[in-house]
Formats: structure tokens, C-alpha cells, sequence
């Protein structure tokens, strides 16, 4: 058993394999002696004259330049004259061109005896002897030996790095990042709205701390733990946390770092990675991402030649099945595609056991705000249930990333504090996009735009099965010219038939409303009837709400893997299909088209108050759907007020939800006038 205090006195630490130069040192002096030897006794450039006779002859004819000579080491050097200068005697026995190199070689010590021939033919001579020798050595083969010395280089770095490769060794090394127990201060109290998910993983913790109170039974902790989970959720932060609570090494790395260029390079990254967790156990290994090196083999996207991505898949395999109950190591994976893994991954022994970090309810963004708020200053109005309530569908980097936008906002606003229109803002940024307060627009496009979000409000408010409108707006905001908003009363995790029938009435209500009044239709549209035909669709071939249909599914299967969609449903199937869409969105734009028709004169009277005010809240339109008349100060008013103000008023922090105008100017569209 090991020890559970991480003590490593009794292992033995692997020694590094050395590399003995001697051999290799010898080998390359006798190859540098070689060389010398060739250079040395070498013939160099020029035509070789085999007869001292002929060469003789040619020096004593005057057939040189200058009638000179030149005497070296290993040979006679001259160069051929003009033949056109008549010489004094015949020529020599070959004829060579003019300006050509000749030498004749001598060997041993009796160059003295054809200085005295020389002399005596009246032949000047210079002595090169020794000279530039050196210098012609390293124009020859100093190349060669600075490629040999670079080369005993990388090998003696290779040598003392402990691998084969030296430098290019260390791209087989881990680049794995390690957080050690001082350094990981993050704690189970900084995760926040996936309490299922922390109690699902509490026993890691045990098992870390205290494991010999698993080995008592015999029992086995899981090897490995895969977090499930949609981006943004926190799996990150939870593998952090566990290793903070465990006081343990937390080795972290992602999936697309074990793979390079070279081929096998990630498998060497694996087993350096392992091996150095099991030389600090107990720790826990993370592997963010690991739908990079984890995809399923054999999907038939492979170009036929070796595969990085399976030799790494295959080396992660290899050393989670050795692991022994002593080790101590827990393998921690985080992935939002956990369909594309291979099957050999998560089988029982490996990852055998999968930790969904869904994206967190009501109460849960509750946790979440109240844990990103400790890092702001909060006005004494806001209220973090209503910011919960209203953000359905919300990550926990969305609330995180929301919390900050509204700390910016009121930064920009110069106020002292956080107040709940900053956060309302922030959310709606987030969601929507940023509000565009300078945007020029027509005054024919404002008014269609006034309409088209007056017929999705209406009909929101007058269907039962829809959620509640929080307020409507035609300041443009993102993409959109304008917006109809709502605040969710709960969380959905399913969809029912009224609920989906109700909302594809409320995205068509626009286009009808715009419609009546402008006798034109605008490409305003295009989102409300791409989600209206999304609505359709999925209910056709994913959730059997079709009568025709029945209770089948005809979406293709989302795991397949094919270069070519394929449907499962033969043609007539598929003319149904698209017959049944279509009958469900006319269906719900006639209906529409009714609610429109019946209630037109709440859709004028919100119509003309948004043009007038540009932002309307939820209370003022039940005032307006009533038949009564909104009165406080429009958009004009406020900037009048501005322009004739000598000294700008002082905005206040007052935010009191019952104060219509505050909420109004502050929550929809425009600055306070401050």
C-alpha cells in the first residue's frame, strides 16, 4: 500500500540512462586524422605532369610564366605561358593550353636536389612551403567539421537530457501544467449550482484523504471520472476543486497539446505524463478536451496513413489499464461532446463513470450570482432572485461574464455601486446584444419596426401557454431592430405541445401586425421564421407530434459519422414530412392572423406609445392592453429637459421598481439624463 501522505522515500528513483562518449570521441579524431592526412598529401588543383623529364624540358623552353616556379610540400607548381611567344627549344611532349596549372609531385625530403636542377636551368623559384596551408584546410573541410561538431553536440545534450532525442527529444516531454497544493486555493465553495455533480464526486475526495478505508472491503475507486457538460458549466472548476479539497497535485493539460507535427510525439507525452503522476501520487491527472485525442477509431474520415490521434488515443488507453490500486492516481476528463468518444474510453476500468455538470437551474444561478457578486459592489436594492429568474438557460461563465458587464456599466455611469437596471442591462447584452442608441432610422422603418414588435407582444400577452412579457423595445439591440422580451417563470428541461403551438403564434404575430399597417413585409422577419420553422421541424421529425406520423423518429441519427447525409424514410415519407411543417406553421399563422384581427386596437396603442417612449415595461403594457393611457415623460421630453438644463442633474440611485419613469428610461433604452 502506498503512502497515502505522498511520502516517495521507498521508490526508486529511475536513473538516467548514460551515454558513454568515449567510443564516438575516438571514432571522430580518426576520421579528423584522415582528413589532415588527405589534405596534407592531397594533389590539389591542376593538370599532373607524370615526367620529371618533361617537366624539366618545359621549365628549361621557358613554357612557364616568368619562367617561374613554385615549390610546396608535396609538389612543383607552374602555369603554362603563351604559346605564341616562341620558346628557345622544342616544345614539351603534350601540348597544353595556355594559363593551364601544371605540377609534378616529389615525395620525401630531396627537394634540394630539384632545387639545384632548377638553379641550374635558370629557373627562379618560390618557396611556398608551409604556407597557407591552414587556410586551405578550412576552405576544404572546415564545413565538414562544423557540421560533425554540431552533430557530437546534439548527441552530448541528448547524453545529459536523459533521452535520444536531446532538444529534439523534449517534444516527447508532457506540456502539462501542475498546480500544487499551495498554489490551488480553489475549494468546493467556490463552485456553485451543480450540487449533484460535487456530491456525485465527494468520494474521490475520500478516497484521496483516506484510502485505506476503501482498501478495507476490497472495493475499487473508479480510475477515472468523466465531466459531461455543456461549455461554460464549470467542469474545469470542479476537477480544480477537487484537488483543492484533496490537498493533492493536480496535473492539467488539454487533449490538443499531445498532438504535433511528428508522428508519435503525443504517445510520448502520455507516458511521460503518467509516469511523472504516479512518481507524485496521490494527485489526480485532468484531461480538458479529450474529444481531441478521444474521437471513435475507424469513422472513415481517416486518409488511410498512420493516425497521431489513435496512437495517442491508444497510449492513454494502455496506461489507465496499469494502474494499480496503490497508485493513487485519478484521471479527471472534461468534454461537451462525449457521443464522439471511443467506446475503449469509457468502458468500465477506464473512464468508468460520467459526472453531467448541466447547466444550472433557478436556484443554482442564484449560487452562482451570490458567488461573482462578493467580487463587486452591490447596491442595497438588487435583488439576485429576479437576475436568476430571468436568465433560463444561463452557463455559469454567462452569469459570471453578466455580473461583470453590469460592474462595467456602472462603472461607465460613474455610480457607486452595482444596481439592478445594470444587471437587467448586462443581461439583455449579453442575450441580445448591445443596445445601438445611435443608430440612424427612417421613420417608415421605425414604425413597421413599432408594429412588428406590438403584434409579438400582444399576442403574448393574450396566448396562455407563453411566458410573460418583460418589455418590449425598438431600439435596435445586436442584429435585430428591435425586441420583445421575457422573463421565463421557470425552467423548461422539456417542451409541451401548447407551449410550442403558442410560441410559433407569437414569432408569427409580427410579420402580420407589420403587415395591416404598412401594407409591405420586410426581411425583419427572417428570425421569427427561421425559429418558427425550427419549432415545426423538431416536432415533425424529433418528438411525434404529428398525427400522420405517428410516434416516430425521422431525424437522422446525430452520432453518425458520413460524408454524405443520408435519410432513413423513403420519398413519399419525406413529401409528408414537408407537408406536415407547413400545415402546423399556416396553422399557427392563421390563428395569429385572428389575434391580430381582434385586438387591433391594443396592437395600434402599443404601437404608438412604443414610438413615442421607444421602451415599454410590463406594467405599462397591461396598462395599454386595459385601454388606458401611459403619462410620463417621453424620449423628446428628456432630451428638451437636457438641452434647456443649465447644469446636469444628478442621477439617482433610487430604484424603486414602482417608479415608472426610472424604470422605463434607466432598464429599456436611454441613458438617465445625467
Amino acid at each position: 500500500m502506498a503512502n497515502p501522505t505522498g511520502d516517495n522515500k521507498n521508490k526508486q528513483t529511475p536513473q538516467k540512462p548514460k551515454f558513454s562518449r568515449g567510443l564516438f570521441s575516438w571514432m571522430l579524431i580518426c576520421f579528423v586524422l584522415i582528413m589532415l592526412w588527405g589534405v596534407i598529401n592531397g594533389d590539389g588543383g591542376g593538370q599532373e605532369i607524370t615526367s620529371w623529364e618533361d617537366f624539366y624540358q618545359r621549365a628549361s623552353n621557358n613554357e612557364f610564366v616568368d619562367n617561374q616556379v613554385t615549390l610546396e610540400n608535396t609538389r612543383i607548381l607552374a602555369v603554362i605561358a603563351d604559346h605564341t611567344e616562341a620558346p628557345d627549344g622544342p616544345l614539351g611532349s603534350i601540348d597544353i593550353p595556355a594559363g593551364t596549372e601544371v605540377y609534378f609531385p616529389i615525395a620525401g625530403d630531396n627537394d634540394d636536389w630539384y632545387k639545384e636542377k632548377l638553379t641550374s636551368a635558370g629557373i627562379d623559384f618560390t618557396n611556398n612551403k608551409d604556407t597557407g596551408l591552414f587556410m586551405h584546410f578550412l576552405m576544404s573541410w572546415g564545413p565538414m567539421l562544423l557540421i560533425l561538431f554540431l552533430i557530437f553536440f546534439f548527441i552530448s545534450r541528448s547524453a545529459r537530457g536523459g533521452g535520444a532525442g536531446g532538444m529534439l527529444g523534449n517534444f516527447g516531454k508532457s506540456k502539462h501544467k501542475l498546480a500544487n497544493k499551495d498554489s490551488n486555493k480553489v475549494t468546493f465553495d467556490d463552485v456553485a449550482g451543480v450540487e449533484e455533480a460535487k456530491a456525485e464526486v465527494h468520494e474521490i475526495i475520500e478516497f484521496l484523504k483516506n484510502p485505506k478505508k476503501f482498501a478495507r472491503l476490497g472495493g475499487r475507486i473508479p480510475r477515472g471520472i468523466l465531466l459531461v457538460g455543456t461549455p461554460g458549466c464549470g467542469k474545469t472548476l470542479l476537477a480544480k476543486a477537487i484537488a483543492g479539497e484533496a490537498d493533492v497535485p493536480f496535473f492539467t493539460i488539454s487533449g490538443s497539446d499531445f498532438v504535433e507535427m511528428f508522428v508519435g510525439v503525443g504517445a510520448s507525452r502520455v507516458r511521460d505524463l503518467f509516469k511523472q503522476a504516479k512518481d507524485a501520487s496521490p494527485c489526480i491527472i485532468f484531461l480538458d478536451e479529450i474529444d481531441a485525442v478521444g474521437r471513435k477509431r475507424g469513422s472513415g474520415f481517416s486518409s488511410g496513413g498512420h493516425d497521431e490521434r489513435e496512437q495517442t488515443l491508444n497510449a492513454i488507453l494502455v496506461e489507465m489499464d496499469g494502474f494499480e490500486l496503490s497508485d493513487q492516481v485519478i484521471v479527471m476528463a472534461a468534454t461537451n461532446r462525449a457521443d464522439v468518444l471511443d467506446p475503449a474510453l469509457t468502458r468500465p476500468g477506464r473512464f468508468d463513470r460520467q459526472v453531467h455538470v448541466p447547466l444550472p437551474d433557478v436556484e443554482g444561478r442564484k449560487a452562482i450570482l451570490e458567488v461573482h457578486a462578493k467580487k463587486i459592489k452591490l447596491g442595497p436594492s438588487v435583488d439576485l432572485s429576479r437576475v436568476a429568474r430571468g436568465t433560463p438557460m444561463f452557463s455559469g461563465a454567462d452569469l459570471e461574464a453578466l455580473v461583470n458587464e453590469a460592474a462595467i456599466i456602472a462603472t461607465l455611469s460613474d455610480k457607486d455601486f452595482v444596481d439592478q437596471l445594470d444587471l437587467d442591462e448586462a443581461r439583455d447584452k449579453i442575450r441580445w446584444g448591445r443596445a445601438n442608441k445611435s443608430r440612424k432610422v427612417q421613420e417608415l422603418e421605425r414604425v413597421a419596426t413599432a408594429y412588428h414588435e406590438a403584434g409579438h407582444a400582444v399576442v403574448q400577452l393574450i396566448l396562455p401557454h407563453t411566458d410573460p412579457v418583460h418589455k418590449v423595445t425598438i431600439i435596435p439591440r445586436g442584429q435585430s431592430g428591435g425586441a420583445t422580451f421575457s422573463l421565463p417563470e421557470k425552467d423548461r428541461y422539456f417542451y409541451n405541445r401548447k407551449y410550442l403551438e403558442a410560441s410559433m403564434r407569437v414569432l408569427c404575430g409580427g410579420r402580420i401586425a407589420e403587415r395591416r399597417q404598412t401594407n409591405d413585409i420586410s426581411s425583419g422577419a427572417s428570425m421569427d421564421i427561421q425559429m418558427a420553422t425550427s419549432y415545426a421541424r423538431h416536432m415533425v421529425l424529433d418528438w411525434g407530434m404529428s398525427d400522420r406520423l405517428g410516434f416516430v423518429q425521422y431525424s437522422p441519427d446525430p452520432n453518425r459519422e458520413a460524408i454524405f447525409a443520408d435519410r432513413d424514410y423513403s420519398p413519399d415519407t419525406a413529401r409528408i414530412i414537408d407537408e406536415e411543417v407547413k400545415r402546423l406553421i399556416d396553422a399557427a399563422f392563421a390563428e395569429a392572423e385572428r389575434i391580430i384581427d381582434e385586438h387591433w386596437d391594443q396592437v395600434a396603442a402599443i404601437s404608438e406609445a412604443l414610438l413615442e417612449y421607444e421602451t415599454l415595461q410590463s406594467d405599462e403594457l397591461e396598462a395599454l392592453m386595459r385601454g388606458e393611457k401611459i403619462t410620463r415623460t417621453t424620449v423628446a421630453g428628456l432630451l428638451d429637459q437636457e438641452s434647456k438644463s443649465p447644469t446636469p442633474p444628478v442621477a439617482s440611485t433610487d430604484n424603486n421598481d414602482s417608479d415608472e419613469s426610472n424604470e422605463s428610461t434607466s432598464d429599456g433604452a436611454l441613458p438617465s439624463p445625467a
